[in-house]
């Protein structure tokens, strides 16, 4: 079940990091701002999960008013982040895009540490030291700290906090639920907000052409917050966390294939010490995790 959940935090951070990709192929084609492309990836999805929970047996069950305020919650922290990691991602570096929404690596892990009341293991430590030493390498030759790019970089910046408190509201959540019925009501509470937002901030809600925004939500919201709810209630947040970094790798592997950006020897070692990184956290000591949630 580990080893299966440890796949899927994988195969989860790969998918979420075309989202900039997506996100500026929406700007570009579909010819919509950065927070009507946020509320059509969460709008699109909510049919399809639907669907998901049906065909995989995973039936809403009757909620608590606890459980709903914490989906309400996750869901709220959702559309934060997305709407200001999108507006972000249009108005600095993808590099500083990348590296500021992903500090929830580091807030996520201290939360993780803080719940355990422990600090990691040898393991676990080392594991830190190379995965954060491998992004700097990774992202230190093209991230760039300027006045043009200020604005766009704390957007990223409260998106990565944004982002930790959706982490924490839908690993409690994960505690009690399947993953499919957390994910569609966080979905569909994250929405809600993103549809008045677009139409308050940006007005034209309807694309011009649906692929872009058709990709986003089945390639991030669907797949890869799909795996990554299924991953959360299997795995510490320390994995988690950590597991967050393989969108760097990703992202850099896709400027050099679709954006020309050559890659250097520091880039290779970057890369490498992630990958080692992930491997020896996985087989460190780990702190115990909660139960997942047993069918209803």
């Amino acid at each position: 079940m580990v080893a299966r959940a440890f796949a899927a935090m994988v195969l989860s951070n790969v998918c979420l990091a075309f989202g900039p990709v997506s996100v500026r192929l929406a700007a570009a084609y579909s010819d919509i701002g950065p927070v009507t492309s946020a509320f059509w990836r969460l709008g699109l999805a909510i049919p399809v999960l639907f669907v998901l929970t049906r065909v995989m047996r995973q039936p809403i069950p009757r909620m608590g008013r606890g459980m709903v305020l914490m989906l309400l919650t996750g869901g709220l922290f959702f559309a934060a982040d997305l709407g200001s990691w999108h507006v972000g991602i249009l108005q600095t570096r993808l590099a500083n895009a990348t590296l500021f929404g992903n500090i929830t690596t580091f807030t996520f892990a201290i939360y993780g540490m803080i719940v355990a009341r422990a600090l990691p293991s040898r393991m676990q430590g080392i594991a830190m030291a190379l995965a954060f030493g491998g992004v700097g390498l990774l992202l230190g030759r093209s991230y760039e700290l300027s006045r043009e790019y200020l604005v766009g970089d704390l957007f990223c910046i409260f998106a990565g906090l944004s982002y930790t408190g959706y982490l924490i509201a839908m690993g409690k959540a994960r505690g009690i639920l399947q993953p499919m019925p957390a994910l569609f009501v966080s979905t569909l509470a994250g929405a809600v907000p993103m549809l008045f937002a677009a139409l308050a901030m940006e007005g034209k809600l309807m694309p011009d052409a649906w692929w872009p925004v058709l990709a986003l939500a089945i390639g991030s919201q669907v797949i890869g917050q799909g795996l990554l709810i299924y991953a959360i209630g299997h795995l510490p947040p320390l994995i988690i966390a950590l597991g967050l970094l393989i969108q760097p790798i990703v992202s850099t592997a896709l400027g050099w294939e679709f954006y020309g950006e050559k890659l250097a020897m520091f880039d290779w070692i970057g890369g490498a010490a992630i990958c080692i990184a992930l491997i020896l956290v996985r087989r460190g000591e780990r702190p115990a995790v909660a139960k997942p949630a047993q069918p209803v």
